[in-house]
């Protein structure tokens, strides 16, 4: 087992320990530590497993199950393009080739700055502005493979300017 800084062991068994008295506790657990640190790593998810007696395997299948949960670091803006019927047919599948190609990553990676995540989403529910990409929750309508370098810009340039975008 890799180790974990003490402070960072504490705060995870001090989560498990939240939910001692539920029926089925992992999901409540690994969504409060998803929440603070960002990600979910295998030596984490050992800490889990000698606090609530689940199996790593187990803990490990449900950290891989759901999107919402990831095994590794996210970047500050989370790209979520979304890849559902509706938006595919209206060039999803090109809107998000763009983003890999200008941001030099694969979907589920990060860049090396740690800036940006590209993650590709099932459905977001936003049919009727298809095709819809979301960054850290706000959702952009009718994306076209020509607007994806102006919204990676509006976002590099806030960072740079220490603003919210």
């Amino acid at each position: 087992m890799a180790k974990l800084q003490a402070a960072a062991t504490a705060k995870i068994e001090e989560i498990c320990a939240r939910y001692k008295d539920e029926k089925t506790p992992l999901m409540m657990i690994l969504s409060d530590i998803q929440n603070e640190y960002g990600y979910i790593p295998l030596e984490v998810q050992e800490v889990v497993s000698k606090q609530t007696g689940i199996p790593v395997a187990e803990i490990y299948g449900v950290v891989t199950f759901y999107s919402f949960f990831s095994l590794t670091p996210k970047g500050k803006y989370v790209i979520g393009c979304c890849l559902g019927t509706a938006c595919y047919v209206k060039g999803a599948g090109q809107v998000i080739d763009k983003f890999s190609e200008i941001l030099h990553i694969q979907p589920g990676q990060t860049t090396e700055d740690g800036l940006f995540t590209l993650d590709a989403l099932r459905c977001i529910g936003a049919c009727g502005i298809a095709p819809a990409v979301s960054i850290n929750g706000k959702v952009f309508p009718k994306v076209a493979t020509a607007q994806v370098a102006d919204i990676i810009e509006q976002y590099r340039n806030a960072e740079k300017e220490g603003q919210e975008v």
